[in-house]
């Protein structure tokens, strides 16, 4: 079994609320009262991590927000991650262009996360806070997956078995070929389901009031429900038209797995098949351009959109 910090969490709870409220501040009792934390406890932890710059603390109001060290933090981690700075003048070209909001997607080891937005984003990516996680569990970042060693896929296929308490062989066929699918095409492709629809709702519902517990609980319950719908769309017709929710690309820096996806959403009607394949192809050939750049094969100075 995994080793769990309680104290860490809490801490890391604070830096997620207030990550996912940029433009507030938040004082002692508005914090306790969102992260259902004991005020001695809460307070503890908010003047250890004012002391070390983590946070600061408005003079007058008593509220905190993000301080200098998170800045340094942020910067550091930027430095580490190279490949967004390649990937925002070809993912602002592309919504300028195409009129679509973009995404920007990471991975962990048990989640995807969201590292960036370009334009209008789809009612679920605008729900979404920078930073927030989805479980990396099937059918969830699937064009991960699809580009990874086998090692990968299993563990993503278990993760969903064992979400849903037992092995079930159709689910892990239909996954399996969804895979096949993406890896072929270089793309993933994902229709709009009744799961994505509810998981709107309730991030809507919880950023209002701010739990942790619940916003897991929600991530969770639409991972386990989007294995019941028609998720993938494993087969593009150019000539019949699709509710499409996202078109996600990945993008590699040493073709060994995808360090993140392009994810394009802001669908607000039915589009052409077509369209979708007209699109995908779109940002495969940006994503091939930032994988140059990423990769030292390509400098800036010669980038062509060619």
């Amino acid at each position: 079994m995994a080793l769990f910090s309680q104290p860490t969490a809490r801490a890391l709870a604070i830096l997620d609320l207030l990550m996912a409220n940029p433009q507030q501040a938040f004082g002692l009792t508005e914090m306790t009262r969102r992260l259902n934390l004991n005020k001695a406890t809460c307070h503890a932890i908010l003047t250890t991590m004012a002391n070390y710059g983590f946070l600061v603390q408005d003079p007058k109001t008593k509220a905190y927000r993000l301080g200098p060290s998170i800045i340094a933090a942020g910067n550091a981690a930027f430095a580490q991650f190279p490949v967004l700075e390649y990937a925002r003048p070809e993912l602002e070209g592309l919504q300028n262009d195409l009129n679509i909001g973009f995404g920007v997607t990471g991975r962990s080891k048990m989640h995807m996360v969201l590292l960036a937005l370009y334009g209008s984003a789809s009612p679920l990516i605008d729900s979404f806070q920078l930073g927030l996680r989805l479980p990396n569990t099937a059918p969830v970042a699937a064009c991960f997956t699809a580009f990874s060693p086998a090692k990968y896929l299993e563990a993503w296929l278990t993760r969903a078995h064992e979400s849903r308490g037992e092995y079930n062989e159709k689910l892990d066929q239909k996954l399996r070929v969804s895979l096949i699918a993406i890896r072929a095409r270089g793309y993933e492709v994902t229709l709009k389901t009744r799961a994505e629809a509810e998981l709107t709702r309730e991030l809507s519902r919880i950023h209002n009031s701010w739990s942790l517990t619940e916003l897991e609980e929600a991530a969770n319950k639409y991972q386990h429900d989007l294995c019941d719908e028609y998720y993938h769309l494993d087969r593009i017709d150019p000539k019949a038209r699709y509710e499409i929710s996202t078109i996600s690309v990945p993008v590699f820096v040493y073709r060994e797995v995808p360090v993140m996806c392009f994810v394009a959403g802001s669908f607000d009607k039915p589009i052409m098949g077509a369209q979708v394949e007209e699109i995908a192809e779109r940002m495969v050939a940006s994503a091939k351009r930032v994988t140059a750049l990423a990769s030292g094969r390509e400098k800036l100075s010669q980038r062509t959109d060619s």
